[in-house]
């Protein structure tokens, strides 16, 4: 058995991999934005171990996130999951890019780190800006991976593309399968298939995917890990 640690998992992906993640036998502790939203989530997941209440949009409350994680042990995988879309650069940048970081720093290491990235990424720049787009932060993400797996070989992790999926996040029209979407992050994070135990990977799908080769560049990894540890005060 596996303990588990999901943000974002009050709805959407979160959720449904942390149902995967219940059904198979883990230990899963579970995120939610606002209280009220923490309520309804322990309720579609009676399942779940906990709930961590965070606003992953304010630094100082992601900080305590951190905290209140580290206060239940050290976990064997996190899902950063959380993400927001269709809003303004400086949201894009403190959910999708500054929150993980920060959890990644600032939480005890587990085994396994898996983070959501998009196929949108491919449009990303890596270049650092503090009013990012939404691709930009998507490869923000996947800089992240390759520079943990550079700094830290004792962990792995890796980067899921969940596909166009139909979420309130993709919309009812999204083509992609609904189940693949979260079947990825559920196997990084427990699966002791070999080509699950990697590291700095980009996935889709259960495969290996084609990224944005920018990704690699350690100067620019370097530099969105500076520019992250200025805004947050947070360093890896």
């Amino acid at each position: 058995m596996a303990k588990i640690f999901i943000t974002g998992s009050a709805d959407g992906l979160g959720q449904m991999a942390a149902r995967q993640l219940i059904k198979e036998g883990h230990e899963v502790v579970l995120h939610a934005r606002s209280m009220a939203r923490g309520i309804q989530a322990m309720k579609a997941l009676p399942g779940a171990k906990d709930v961590l209440i965070g606003d992953l949009s304010d630094i100082e409350e992601t900080k305590a996130l951190a905290e209140k994680a580290n206060a239940l042990g050290i976990f064997d995988a996190v899902i950063h999951n959380a993400g927001v879309y269709q809003t303004g650069s400086m949201l894009l940048l403190h959910v999708n890019t500054l929150a993980p970081y920060a959890l990644t720093g600032l939480m005890a290491k587990p085994k396994r780190l898996i983070y959501l990235s998009s196929g949108m990424h491919l449009s990303g720049h890596p270049q650092w800006t503090d009013s990012p787009s939404y691709s930009d932060t998507k490869l923000h993400v996947l800089m992240l991976v390759k520079a943990l797996a550079r700094k830290w070989p004792e962990v792995y992790a890796n980067a899921v593309d969940p596909g166009w999926v139909p979420t309130k996040m993709g919309g009812a029209g999204a083509p992609d399968d609904l189940e693949q979407g979260y079947r990825t992050q559920v196997w990084l994070a427990v699966s002791d298939d070999p080509g699950a135990i990697v590291s700095g990977q980009y996935f889709h799908h259960g495969k290996p995917a084609r990224f944005n080769p920018a990704a690699d560049d350690p100067g620019m990894q370097d530099k969105l890990l500076t520019g992250c540890a200025r805004l947050t005060g947070v360093s890896l």
